[in-house]
């Protein structure tokens, strides 16, 4: 995959702050979820879950209660980028 072609500009901010940020905190979930689907595979499902596919991992993630995600969903998304390829220095 060509992550420059896929990604534009905003999408290359949410990847930065995810792993830039140790905590999270203004990383908004509409953000990351425009992310992951722009790079993924991501169907909805009941109660806020989201079932994600990125490179070889398949992982399902609950959209916060706020707009913000959490640390352990800061640890989650950069792991599964990385899997994929998807780094800061890579777009």
């Amino acid at each position: 995959m060509d992550d420059k072609r896929k990604l534009d500009g905003r999408h290359r901010a949410t990847v930065e702050k995810i792993f830039r940020h140790p905590g999270g905190h203004n990383i908004q979930w509409h953000d990351v979820l425009s992310l992951l689907e722009s790079v993924g595979s991501v169907s909805e499902g009941h109660e806020g879950r989201f079932t994600v596919t990125l490179g070889p991992e398949t992982e399902t993630l609950v959209a916060p209660p706020g707009s913000d995600i959490d640390e352990q969903q800061v640890v989650d998304l950069r792991r599964m980028l990385r899997g994929a390829g998807i780094t800061p220095e890579s777009i």
